[in-house]
């Protein structure tokens, strides 16, 4: 019995060095663990701090050179754009002055052709009338006849004049809100740009469009517009541009953004490639919307006399027997610019075909079948 206490004894003190053994290394353990994540958050505190420093330094350097470039650009715009407006508003209300004369005009114009009728109607009485007095009478109804002739030629140049001068007013008022939307759209790219970090595409290409036949100017602005936009293409700006004589011809001038010229040279010589193949109006894989909005502004150039489109590398031109269409290189294109080959479409089309075979396609053919549905 007493050797069973004994081993009892025994069992028990070697379980109570066990269990201590145990417990010492889990609180071992347990500092260590303390200890690795004590370092862990040291190390991220120290990134931490590491980030917040640039941060600041980020900050500041946007507070002390950007906001105050922004802030003076914006005040600048600003007032540009209420120059603008305050010009807008005066142009239109010249412009309801002048629709206002012009309608006093037209009446006076009817009372002098009423006057005419009743001046002829004495005219005849006058007939029956002794002699000398039908002649006195007559005389004064010539002079007057011819009086009223003068005032109705007079109001007629002025209403000339009116109708001249309020087009050009349109114009004028068509270019301010051009500059309006430009400008507006510049504020809006700067302030996305100090928000997101991110640049605002800029002009990259240009872009023009001429025609001979004014009833299709604005299919063919309308068929060029779609063509730029379906070719993934901002219009930044648009102006008109006149002749060597200053005269407004019809040509506008595009600037254009949102791809970089060595990206459209590939991409519409492959266009034209398969328009001239028949694949952009196929129903096949290649029936994109690029191929059929190019397509859609060739076949309205086909049925002008004569045309001129440029977006970017491509040029499209019309004369009246021919139908060419080119992909330049940037000296082509810079050539095309500075020597304005774009005011003559018979000596342009002479020398878009010295250009070498693989960059000009003769689509004449091609425009006179019809389409494929």
């Amino acid at each position: 019995m007493t050797v069973l206490l004994v081993l009892l004894c025994l069992i028990v003190g070697f379980l109570e060095l066990y269990a201590g053994k145990r417990s010492k290394d889990q609180a071992t353990a347990f500092v260590e663990r303390v200890e690795e994540l004590r370092q862990q958050v040291d190390r991220q505190s120290g990134v931490l701090v590491t980030v917040g420093e640039q941060l600041k330094a980020e900050m500041f350097k946007v507070q002390r050179d950007v906001l105050p470039a922004m802030e003076n650009r914006v005040r600048e715009n600003t007032g540009e754009i209420e120059q603008l407006r305050t010009l807008l508003h005066q142009a239109d209300a010249y412009l309801r002055t002048q629709a206002q004369r012009m309608q006093d005009l037209e009446k006076q114009k009817v009372t002098l052709a009423a006057l005419r009728r009743k001046l002829s109607d004495i005219e005849s009485s006058m007939e029956a009338l002794p002699r000398s007095d039908a002649a006195a009478a007559g005389q004064n109804v010539e002079t007057a006849l011819a009086r009223i002739s003068a005032l109705e030629r007079n109001g007629d140049q002025i209403m000339a004049f009116q109708r001249d001068l309020t087009k050009t007013l349109e114009d004028v008022e068509d270019v301010v809100t051009d500059l309006l939307g430009f400008t507006s759209a510049e504020l809006d790219q700067a302030v996305a740009t100090a928000l997101t970090g991110r640049r605002a595409p800029v002009v990259a290409v240009g872009g023009r469009l001429w025609s001979r036949d004014p009833r299709l100017r604005d299919v063919l602005v309308e068929m060029y517009e779609q063509c730029v936009q379906a070719n993934h293409l901002g219009i930044r700006f648009r102006a008109a541009e006149g002749g060597e004589d200053g005269a407004d011809d019809g040509q506008l001038r595009y600037f254009l953004a949102g791809r970089t010229p060595e990206e459209l040279v590939g991409d519409f010589a492959a266009l034209l490639v398969s328009i001239g193949r028949g694949d952009a109006a196929a129903g096949g894989r290649r029936r994109t919307a690029e191929g059929l909005s190019l397509e859609g502004m060739l076949r309205a150039f086909a049925e002008s006399t004569g045309a001129v489109a440029q977006i970017g590398p491509l040029v499209a031109l019309r004369t009246r027997e021919d139908l060419l269409c080119a992909v330049l290189s940037h000296a082509q294109v810079l050539d095309f610019e500075t020597n304005r080959r774009y005011t003559d479409t018979l000596a342009a089309a002479v020398w878009l075909r010295r250009l070498p075979g693989h960059q000009v396609r003769d689509l004449t053919a091609w425009a006179a079948q019809p389409p494929e549905v």
